[in-house]
């Protein structure tokens, strides 16, 4: 005789391991490389440095103008 199997748990397990793999294929077709994420890390460090650089001294963030 074969073993005794509860089929919920198959069931789930299964489940369980068809997510996995679809994981994994939407890791392979949807994500970014190392060096997409690297790049974007550095256009977005650029702009800041831009956005930095073209605050005026003195006011701050949110304060209403003077005058």
């Amino acid at each position: 005789m074969g073993d005794v199997i509860n089929l919920r748990q198959a069931r789930k397990a299964r489940a369980r391991a068809d997510k996995q793999a679809e994981a994994a294929r939407n890791r392979a077709h949807f994500g970014r490389t190392k060096g997409q994420k690297a790049l974007e890390a550095a256009e977005r460090a650029r702009m800041e440095t831009v956005l930095e650089g073209a605050r005026r001294d003195g006011v701050a963030e949110g304060d209403p103008p003077k005058g």
